[in-house]
């Protein structure tokens, strides 16, 4: 039977948070083999008064998840919102509770709510999060953690294991470094670049009993691929429509996520047809190309992300004459569907933790809202976009 989880916050500063975490909870290929997500707002109209409604669901469900935003919510019998309310029966009731504090202004922040923050910390260790893409990322190692120490999960996530025989000797701290002036610089990210690659680690959930997680080593190993051999991109350029013996050219890139990602664009990006422009905007000619990078790259970072990292099989890309195919190892989660991909929906990241850092460095510019296509059509484009028809499409698919 699957646990409760109970969000609690003011609803209407917080509604985007409160669903995402229900369609990503519900959504998710293992957390939702083991929760359920109560939203108040998902009730049905009914003759009981809410106080009743949502304090009873807090002592019917396992975990109490609170996000405490800048509104404190309305006043109800002795100025207590239901959110501080909901905090304090979950705590008489002895719940799993676990908070999450959106950053921000301080002094936009509502006093009662510092007052509450004030009386979590007193209470547990919460965590702050900037965006839905980060709380998603921190909310799923919450539960796997609360998972493992109930027993039920035998062990974490492939990605987010610990990386047997890995060490923090592994890890290239230069590489931590120059990620933490970027995800500062991009996404405003609290930590410091000076701060030391463990303990960053430790901030971003990349690190399992102090050793680094196989996430951990993917995004900033010395040489990953002596750990996970088949974390490469394996790029192939055809003059042709079909996939022939004698290509064109072939390379195999290898790396850290990022550096493998770099080199697949690169090489994907030589090969489209390009044009130069007159310099009448500037002193530089202006280049386009018969796609946009942005769209090439948004294929391979999905790929990259969302890879089954567990597979022995690596990143296949193909550049025919008139179509670019990117197939990644692993099968869609259960809740989505081939043609759920061409409707809006939730994102649903295989790996969350590789999702979030790359989020954090702008690699992907919107986590946790989903693809709205699978392929790119140049024809559908307004017209001065620099953008040519000819190579028809990119599309992506995962190899089972």
């Amino acid at each position: 039977m699957k646990e409760t989880i109970f969000v609690s916050s003011v609803q209407k500063e917080l509604a985007k948070e409160r669903q995402a975490l229900r369609d990503f909870i519900r959504g998710d290929a293992l957390l939702g083999q083991y929760f359920d997500v109560f939203l108040f707002e998902d009730l049905p109209a009914n003759d009981r008064s809410p106080s009743e409604l949502y304090l009873g669901q807090v002592e019917r469900a396992a975990v109490y998840l609170g996000l405490l935003g800048f509104e404190y919510g309305w006043e109800g019998d002795g100025g207590v919102s239901p959110t501080e309310r909901e905090f304090d029966h979950a705590t008489l009731k002895g719940k799993q509770r676990i908070v999450f504090v959106k950053e921000g202004d301080e002094h936009k922040r509502h006093g009662k709510m510092r007052a509450l923050i004030r009386k979590v910390d007193r209470h547990l260790t919460r965590r702050r999060f900037m965006n839905v893409g980060d709380l998603t990322g921190k909310v799923y190692a919450s539960l796997i953690r609360y998972l493992e120490e109930r027993g039920v999960l035998p062990r974490r996530p492939f990605h987010a294991a610990a990386c047997p025989d890995a060490t923090m000797h592994d890890v290239d701290s230069n590489r931590v470094t120059e990620f933490l002036k970027r995800a500062r610089e991009e996404r405003q990210l609290a930590v410091s670049p000076n701060t030391l690659a463990k303990d960053a680690l430790t901030s971003l959930n990349l690190l399992e009993s102090g050793n680094p997680t196989r996430a951990a080593i993917l995004l900033f190993g010395l040489d990953p691929q002596r750990f996970l051999p088949a974390a490469e991109v394996k790029c192939m350029h055809l003059h042709g429509t079909e996939v022939v013996k004698s290509a064109a050219e072939y390379k195999i890139f290898k790396g850290t996520l990022f550096e493998h990602s770099a080199q697949a664009i690169d090489f994907v990006m030589s090969k489209l047809v390009s044009t130069v422009g007159l310099r009448d905007a500037g002193p530089s000619e202006s280049v386009d190309y018969e796609m946009p990078r942005s769209v090439v790259a948004e294929a391979i970072i999905n790929a990259v992300a969302h890879r089954d990292y567990a597979s022995g099989a690596a990143i296949q890309i193909y550049v025919f004459a008139d179509r670019i195919e990117v197939w990644n190892p692993g099968e869609l989660p259960p809740s989505l569907t081939p043609e759920s991909l061409r409707q809006r929906h939730s994102s649903v990241p295989r790996n969350p933790l590789i999702a979030e850092v790359l989020f954090l460095g702008r690699y992907i510019e919107k986590f946790g809202t989903g693809t709205r296509h699978d392929c790119w059509l140049p024809q559908s484009q307004p017209s001065g976009t620099g953008v040519f028809p000819g190579r028809g499409s990119i599309r992506s698919a995962p190899l089972a």
